[in-house]
């Protein structure tokens, strides 16, 4: 869990594990460099704002998704699994660009999960989303951490994620200026945590 207040940090650093801007240093996904073609195909990552084309549908993204990567037989089956979960497998035919803010972060959320990543990255994956939605987000993410999938999950509604996180890193000017896991915190609530970390170093 990465957790930080505006400005914190986490978007820049979020767009420098994806690839998607220069940075000093490395920075690995499951031991490959993250810009590599093999880091690629094991890393999903779900941005804050919906990347989509807005002359695609739905479909045309599953497909677009499943050559780029050359998904092995049964991504079709994976992807309408998904899509139905989210509720928008009868609107696969429609264009992004007809699509609610909701409907386009499912999209985005089942493009990045139908590679089967071994880590995957979500930026407020939340935003936009129905109750129920929420809810099936929970679901897979439990999912994925059986099947020992890594996650990366930066939000700002510390309420919805208390029940998911293992490791939380709390940011704050540009910097990591907290780290622990559920185990070490002894039970302490996460919001108190992050307010205590951040109210800190805003006064210093």
């Amino acid at each position: 869990m990465l957790l930080g207040p505006n400005g914190a940090g986490k978007s820049t650093a979020i767009k420098c594990i994806a690839g998607l801007l220069n940075y000093d240093g490395d920075i690995t996904i499951c031991g490959m460099p993250n810009k590599s073609i093999e880091a690629k195909r094991v890393f999903g990552y779900v941005p804050e704002i919906p990347a989509l084309f807005d002359l695609m549908t739905i479909w045309d993204h599953v497909q677009f998704i499943a050559k780029a990567y050359r998904l092995e037989e049964g991504w079709q089956a994976e992807a309408e699994q998904l899509l139905g979960r989210f509720e928008i497998l009868d609107k696969k035919d429609t264009l992004s660009r007809e699509l609610s803010k909701g409907m386009l972060q499912k999209v985005s959320i089942t493009l990045a999960l139908m590679i089967r990543p071994k880590a995957v990255m979500f930026d407020e994956p939340l935003v936009g989303l129905d109750p129920k939605s929420i809810n099936e987000m929970f679901g897979i993410i439990r999912e994925l951490k059986q099947k020992g999938v890594s996650i990366l999950i930066s939000t700002h509604i510390i309420d919805t994620i208390s029940d998911i996180w293992d490791r939380a890193y709390i940011m704050n000017r540009g910097s990591i200026v907290y780290e622990t896991t559920r185990a070490e915190s002894n039970g302490r609530d996460l919001k108190a945590l992050f307010f205590e970390m951040t109210d800190s170093e805003v006064s210093e």
